[in-house]
């Protein structure tokens, strides 16, 4: 017969890990210290052109830029006098190109652009002219131009267009089309007062 007896030696003193102060572990913990978890993002602050606008000229016009339910790159601007228009996401968090397109009531929409400021709150619609990729804001530099110089500039192509065609022999006419000016609205973000904000 064969016995075994196992016994397992306890030591006489617990033994504790000795920390020696190291300064490139120190400064490496440091540096990759967990931070807390930021708040989720709502909605408005993914696309800060959602909301209602108040226009800076004219104070009966509002117009309401609302997210698309199907694709979020999609918004649609209700309250513009062509109809409810859609806009694309070109450039995050707020430049939309408008496609041009023809609205549910049947009118037809020319190209333009959207541009909203969050720091200022204040957007920008300009329908009539491209879409500029390179620099979407250029469209809105070219409104500065007065009415009046426009009118005299047009007159002066249409009496060139009219001289042109009365010098020529045969008889043909040519139809000249009057180019529309481009549609600009301009205003400002009305802030949804609630109680959290008040506080």
């Amino acid at each position: 017969m064969l016995t075994l007896a196992v016994t397992a030696q306890e030591p006489t003193q617990p033994t504790q890990p000795t920390h020696h102060p190291n300064p490139t572990v120190d400064s490496i913990l440091s540096k990759y210290t967990l931070q807390p978890m930021p708040s989720q993002m709502t909605t408005e602050q993914i696309f800060p052109v959602i909301g209602q606008y108040q226009s800076s000229t004219n104070a009966d016009q509002k117009i309401t830029v609302t997210l698309d339910d199907q694709n979020k790159g999609f918004v649609w601007i209700d309250g513009l006098p062509q109809g409810r228009v859609k806009a694309v996401l070109k450039r995050s968090p707020a430049t939309y190109k408008i496609p041009a397109q023809k609205t549910a009531e049947g009118t037809d929409v020319r190209e333009g652009t959207l541009i909203y400021d969050k720091d200022s709150k204040v957007i920008t619609v300009m329908i009539g002219r491209p879409f500029n990729d390179q620099d979407p804001a250029s469209v809105f530099a070219t409104t500065t131009m007065d009415n009046q110089t426009a009118m005299t500039d047009e007159q002066k192509n249409m009496e060139q267009k009219t001289a042109v065609t009365k010098t020529k022999t045969n008889k043909t006419k040519t139809k000249v089309k009057k180019e529309t000016p481009p549609w600009v609205f301009t205003g400002t973000k009305v802030e949804q007062v609630t109680a959290a904000n008040q506080q």
